[in-house]
């Protein structure tokens, strides 16, 4: 029991004091903890400072040394461009030195120019008197004035040109001919020899054949109403007169002529006359021309070996059958001018495809020209594009007749083919009082010319004869006087093919033996 109090209160005194000492020592192990960080923070704080005064001595070092290097580089920059100063101002002076000799020299010549100049003055003014007293010396030995003397002097020089142009364009004319006419005969002649259509010679009228004079009567039905039904439906006169056993149909309407002439003969085999059946063939014979137009249109474009054309002008090329001019059926020239277009295109080396389209379409207006206002150039022109015909093509239709400039040697080609074929003798007919005023126009034009004494158109207008007065032509003004006339007969004649100008000049003398 005591010992168990004792116990308890050993260990009443011994804890406290245990506790007591751990404090302490724990305060002392502290204090030294602390102690030692305390040195170890002035270690720490005299180093950074060592270190710190370190890195300023060696900023301040690079700083020194950055200052020196730029200070170097800078006075070495300054010296380069004092060196580059002197240079230059050693060179300005070099030039202005140079610029001063220059302007010396220059003075000099000025100098020298001045005096040249006053003596050149000097030298004209003596050169004129001379020249004055020398034309006063030639005026008195010659008896002529000076102004004489300059136009008989012109008047030689003129003469010399004269005759010199005309031998010059003789030669060049001749050495060009016989070049150029060798060639184009030899392509001509080959084309035509190569190519011979047929020409049909068309009229205002056709005669319709009958079986016997009482048709007449037939046709012309009760108080004519039969013959006045034929002609209004078909817009053509019927003539009935004592020819025997024939009807003539009137009319300047080729198609409409032929529908007249179907409806008739289709009339008297029937034998049908009246008014509702005259109606009635009227309308089928206006159905089988249609088709005969597309027929022919068709087999044009087969006969020239041409495809790809439009069906619309494939019909008007048809239409064509039923046209004239001149007397020239419309549709065999058109087929004639493709064929002597492809030949001329073959001996060329030209495409002879385009060159026969060209030549089958170029009169293409003449189709629809009685039909809208216009020029059948202009018409062709206008429906080429409208189907779609190449540029080629086109400028060909459009340059046929010189309207415009040819772009190919397909629309020159073209031209010559048109004119050999409207041009060949018995191609076109041509009214008398055409032919006499085309005649008296061609003579008219050579008579105006000055020298000119008399004029003779022969060759039914393809020769011009011209005869000249001798003293006032002479042999090199014979020459350029046929070309002036060319010219102008160019200029303001039409004609078809070419009028050759013959210039003639004679001088005779009479006398009489007694």
């Amino acid at each position: 029991m005591y010992v168990a109090i004792a116990v308890i209160a050993t260990l009443v005194i011994s804890v406290p004091v245990t506790a007591a000492v751990a404090i302490f020592y724990r305060k002392k192990v502290v204090e030294s903890q602390i102690g030692n960080a305390e040195d170890k923070a002035r270690e720490i704080i005299d180093e950074a400072l060592k270190t710190a005064e370190t890195k300023k001595r060696e900023s301040l070092l690079e700083v020194k040394e950055e200052s020196i290097r730029t200070k170097n580089e800078l006075d070495k920059e300054i010296k380069e461009r004092r060196a580059e100063a002197q240079r230059y101002e050693r060179r300005v002076q070099q030039k202005e030195e140079n610029i001063d000799k220059k302007a010396e020299a220059i003075e000099k010549k000025e100098a020298s120019l001045v005096s040249r100049e006053e003596s050149l003055t000097k030298l004209r003014e003596e050169v004129t008197k001379l020249n004055e007293q020398r034309l006063q010396e030639l005026e008195r030995i010659s008896g002529l004035t000076s102004e004489q003397a300059k136009d008989y002097l012109l008047k030689i020089v003129e003469d010399e040109v004269k005759h010199e142009t005309a031998v010059m364009i003789k030669e060049m004319e001749s050495r060009a001919k016989e070049e150029a006419d060798k060639k184009a005969k030899e392509y001509v002649i080959t084309a035509i020899q190569k190519c011979a259509a047929d020409h049909v010679s068309e009229t205002t009228i056709s005669v319709v054949q009958l079986p016997n004079d009482e048709m007449k009567g037939r046709i012309i039905g009760r108080e004519g109403r039969n013959i006045r039904t034929l002609e209004t439906m078909t817009g053509v006169d019927l003539i009935i007169d004592d020819t025997p056993e024939a009807v003539i149909l009137s009319g300047f309407d080729p198609i409409r002529r032929e529908v007249a002439r179907i409806a008739l003969e289709k009339l008297i085999v029937d034998g049908r006359i009246h008014p509702a059946r005259i109606e009635e063939m009227v309308e089928k014979a206006q159905k089988e021309v249609e088709v005969m137009i597309k027929e022919e249109g068709e087999a044009a474009t087969l006969e020239v070996g041409v495809h790809g054309i439009h069906p619309e002008l494939i019909k008007l090329l048809g239409k064509m059958k039923f046209r004239t001019s001149y007397g020239q059926n419309a549709l065999k020239h058109s087929i004639e001018v493709a064929q002597l277009s492809g030949l001329l295109a073959a001996e060329m080396g030209l495409d002879v495809r385009v060159a026969k389209r060209a030549g089958l379409l170029h009169d293409i207006g003449k189709a629809v020209d009685h039909e809208m206002e216009g020029s059948h150039i202009q018409l062709g022109v206008e429906l080429c594009k409208k189907y779609k015909e190449s540029a080629v093509v086109i400028n060909a239709v459009e340059a046929h007749h010189g309207d415009v400039e040819p772009h190919s040697l397909i629309a020159c080609l073209v031209q010559a083919a048109d004119t050999i074929s409207a041009a060949r003798p018995g191609a076109r007919r041509e009214t008398l009082e055409t032919y006499t005023s085309r005649l008296k126009q061609l003579e008219d034009i050579t008579n105006n010319f000055k020298g000119v004494d008399k004029s003779f158109a022969i060759q039914a207008g393809r020769e011009i004869r011209v005869m000249v007065v001798p003293e006032q032509i002479t042999d090199a003004d014979m020459v350029l006087l046929a070309r002036d006339i060319s010219k102008q007969i160019e200029a303001e004649l039409e004609y078809p093919g070419q009028i050759k100008v013959n210039v003639i000049r004679e001088s005779r003398v009479i006398d009489y033996a007694k």
